[in-house]
């Protein structure tokens, strides 16, 4: 736990590397913000929140930049104390609700504002995305080495999956295998058997039923992508690539490869409850995605119950975390349901 003063001096030396993207000496600090010690105290707290694993010394002649954990201790504090301000944004959301009646043209025009906002990567998915429900899984034998797989949904589509197995299967086995299916994944949606399916597989304690698990998954992303389910909406890349971490373009790349798989979003959301009034913030390598770990996410859901959209905004650590916080509550807003 950071004393008063250590918290204030982070806070002031994140505020500068927010601003200038250039690592922060004591006597920046000194000069900018009055911090009410004298500079030779603001040294030796620097030298001690660079022990406690806060801020780090990019170069022995340089000045200091905060880490992931300094990171997470500023937004912490930001949360737990109130101190994200929150402007008056009701009449921007009301603005983008006049402007667009229909949902697709609202998610369009909120990540079009929320990228102006935050100068990041901003996206918004759609509730449809994840609401591709499993109403019954029934096996068939076919020949003693093939089986035929049908998916029904909530929505009433039957999906056909025939499958080669290795073995003979018993008509005990594949009922076994049957029950457990049902039982991993009826009345669940494609995105929560998605973001979960390593437990699930576990739990079915059997490698059939986890081989005929991971078909029933795919049968239902086909069937998603032909029923033209939108991917979401993203903007911001340009402004992101502008930003001093992403000058290479080779930094891009992992984040691009991870962001073609719309379910990463809901990996990082799934045990957050629906609807949160404070986003959720995940600061570089708490990102579980390997692509994430050099960049920081504000993510929160919008709508209600299990049809519950995301809106996320993605950029380097160094962004400002009250300012996209914000944004993202106002995205959330205007794309929430009264």
């Amino acid at each position: 736990m950071l004393s008063d003063r250590r918290q204030r001096i982070l806070a002031a030396l994140i505020e500068e590397y927010v601003n200038y993207a250039l690592p922060v000496g004591s006597r920046t600090l000194t000069e900018r913000y009055q911090l009410g010690v004298s500079s030779a105290t603001i040294r030796n707290e620097l030298s001690a929140l660079e022990d406690e694993g806060y801020i780090s010394q990019p170069h022995t002649s340089a000045g200091r930049v905060p880490t992931d954990t300094g990171y997470r201790a500023f937004v912490d504090d930001l949360i737990e104390n109130g101190l994200v301000p929150q402007p008056e944004y009701a009449p921007l959301v009301q603005q983008l609700r006049a402007n667009a009646t229909q949902l697709d043209a609202l998610m369009e025009q909120t990540t079009a504002l929320l990228a102006h906002m935050t100068d990041c990567l901003s996206i918004v998915m759609a509730p449809a995305v994840f609401t591709v429900y499993v109403q019954q899984i029934t096996l068939i034998s076919l020949t003693d080495t093939r089986l035929l797989m049908v998916v029904v949904t909530q929505d009433g589509q039957v999906l056909n999956r025939q499958l080669e197995v290795n073995g003979l299967v018993t008509p005990e086995t594949l009922a076994a295998v049957q029950a457990a299916l049902n039982q991993a994944m009826q009345g669940r949606g494609l995105g929560h058997l998605e973001a979960n399916e390593e437990a699930l597989c576990a739990g079915l304690d059997h490698p059939l039923a986890c081989a005929l698990f991971k078909e029933a998954c795919e049968a239902l992303r086909q069937h998603a992508r032909r029923s033209g389910i939108p991917h979401g909406h993203r903007l911001g890349l340009t402004a992101l690539m502008a930003q001093p971490e992403f000058s290479q373009s080779q930094t891009l790349v992992p984040l691009m490869n991870v962001l073609e798989d719309d379910t990463v979003l809901l990996h990082l959301l799934d045990n957050a409850q629906v609807g949160e009034e404070i986003p959720r913030v995940f600061i570089g390598r708490e990102n579980p995605a390997e692509g994430l770990q050099g960049v920081s996410v504000v993510a929160n859901h919008y709508g209600r119950g299990d049809a519950a959209g995301i809106v996320a905004v993605i950029g380097p650590t160094r962004m400002d975390y009250s300012k996209v916080l914000n944004a993202v509550r106002m995205a959330c807003a205007a794309l929430r349901e009264d």
